[in-house]
């Protein structure tokens, strides 16, 4: 793994910030998905933005 990709593990300690709730990697659209908030988080350089700003909504 190098730099700029993101460690699942990380997973563990991050949770919505809207919700709390348990969030779920999509590795192919580098997001990370809380299902309860119908958000997703962008990764960027291997960085989780968890800003609802910059979230990206589900349908």
């Amino acid at each position: 793994m190098n730099d700029t990709e993101f460690d699942p593990k990380m997973l563990e300690a991050l949770v919505c910030p809207l919700t709390q709730a348990t969030l779920e990697y999509d590795a192919e659209k580098q997001e990370l998905v809380s299902k309860n908030a119908h958000l997703a988080f962008p990764i960027r350089n291997g960085i989780p933005v968890m800003l609802v700003d910059e979230a990206r909504k589900l349908d």
